[in-house]
């Protein structure tokens, strides 16, 4: 899985534009931690802050189900749209 890069396209997207596009699909976030978070994406702010539903947090060797999450933006290193 690699994750979205707005530098690769042709096209540059704006996060937020980004955000809109991925409502109520699923997305893939890197944290800053390293720690990646599966879920759809059903809310999101100005400031990026988000809320997650059916959230799983994927590790190399294990699947945690979360379910709900709401996450601070500045957490978040990149969104991969699923």
């Amino acid at each position: 899985m690699q994750p979205f890069n707005a530098y690769e396209s042709d096209k540059m997207v704006m996060p937020l534009a980004l955000m809109e596009k991925t409502l109520n699909k699923k997305v893939s976030l890197l944290l800053k931690d390293n720690r990646v978070l599966e879920g759809k994406l059903t809310g999101y702010d100005e400031y990026m802050n988000m809320v997650l539903e059916e959230t799983e947090e994927r590790t190399a060797d294990q699947t945690r189900r979360l379910g709900m999450v709401i996450l601070r933006g500045n957490n978040v290193v990149s969104i991969s749209p699923l």
